[in-house]
């Protein structure tokens, strides 16, 4: 009925089983953060738990990395999933899971304990993972003890304290109140760049998917309808759905100035290898042969350089022109700009090579998205 192209509520009417997922085509790469999204019962944490096989796929494969080789979670024996569960795969949860007659160092040397790990050892890890979560000083309390957003750190170490490079996180903020879900976004994200982890991330929260997020997969009706990158989602949804799940977000929590600039070879070009920012023709620089600026004027003036990086600082005196590499935030352009009076800002790749620029009307089509 899938491949007839039946839909979930179809399948339902006529044979009582529910679509959970189909068809997906996913590909996660280590050390990234891919974030699956979409409505309640899109089918995000039913992917989720097709990695360790907590949901049993009924066609398809699930190909995890198990050191030198791929292992099918689908196929492979009891023994090697066991080890994958183990090893190679941890798992956070929304609500928590901690055992309540367990302590918090307990709980998280709770999986090395299952997994056969010498009591010296289990206790060196749990120490280690407990401080990384700022819970050290917690270790002898009980759940009922700690709040929920340490409740969850707790989670969070148990995942890590295992070692497995795969982390599965289903929704593991959604409990929690604003603030708490904020702080634990920062965490995570500080961890995953000491840890670099590869992680799978359940949410419905778009504006955490966009913050974490190194790639975002949004899901329909147990199918998947876009995966790429947060900029992509925002300036090129693939459809209406997902056009209007982003309608309420602010593009610039996500944009950069690569994403908006106009490229250097679309620019306009005068004589002697001059090139002009803008479509006003206030400023321009002169380049040579290897993209270098060798000279550059404002308003008819030798510029002063000043970098976007440096916006909030006083202002120097003269013909300011406001530089930036292709990963500044486009939040950071605009107050160039703004300080500047509108005045393009030049983008320069890491070998100080002129790539292109932005100009008022680039950063008003990308934040009205036309």
């Amino acid at each position: 009925m899938i491949d007839k192209g039946a839909s979930r509520a179809e399948i339902l009417e006529r044979t009582g089983n529910v679509l959970g997922c189909a068809g997906a085509n996913l590909t996660v790469h280590e050390g990234e953060i891919s974030v699956l999204m979409g409505l309640s019962g899109s089918g995000k944490s039913t992917l989720l738990r097709a990695v360790n096989r907590l949901n049993v796929v009924s066609r398809g494969q699930v190909l995890v990395k198990d050191g030198d080789r791929t292992v099918d979670v689908v196929t492979c024996d009891e023994a090697t999933l066991r080890r994958l569960r183990q090893k190679q795969v941890a798992m956070v949860f929304q609500q928590f899971g901690l055992l309540p007659w367990r302590t918090v160092e307990e709980n998280v040397g709770f999986g090395l304990e299952l997994a056969g790990v010498p009591e010296a050892e289990r206790k060196a890890r749990v120490q280690k993972q407990l401080q990384l979560v700022h819970l050290d000083q917690w270790s002898k309390k009980y759940a009922h003890e700690l709040s929920g957003g340490m409740q969850q750190r707790v989670g969070l170490a148990r995942a890590f304290a295992t070692e497995a490079p795969i982390l599965l996180m289903d929704e593991p903020f959604s409990a929690l109140d604003p603030l708490i879900r904020t702080k634990l976004q920062d965490e995570l994200l500080q961890l995953q760049a000491a840890l670099k982890k590869t992680i799978i991330f359940v949410s419905h929260d778009l504006e955490e998917a966009l913050k974490i997020g190194s790639h975002i997969t949004i899901m329909e009706g147990g199918h998947i309808v876009q995966t790429g990158a947060p900029e992509d989602i925002v300036l090129r949804p693939a459809n209406d759905y997902v056009r209007d799940f982003i309608a309420n977000v602010n593009p610039l929590s996500v944009l950069t100035a690569w994403n908006v600039m106009r490229d250097r070879r679309d620019l306009e070009h005068g004589e002697n290898g001059w090139v002009w920012l803008d479509r006003r023709k206030t400023t321009r620089f002169k380049i040579d042969e290897h993209g270098l600026v060798a000279a550059a004027e404002r308003h008819g003036k030798p510029a002063v350089w000043v970098s976007c990086a440096d916006v909030e600082r006083q202002p120097e005196e003269g013909a300011q022109v406001f530089w930036a590499n292709p990963g500044t935030p486009l939040k950071t352009v605009m107050l160039a700009m703004h300080r500047s009076q509108t005045a393009p800002v030049a983008l320069f790749d890491e070998g100080s090579r002129f790539v292109g620029a932005i100009g008022i009307r680039d950063v008003l089509s990308a934040v009205l998205r036309r």
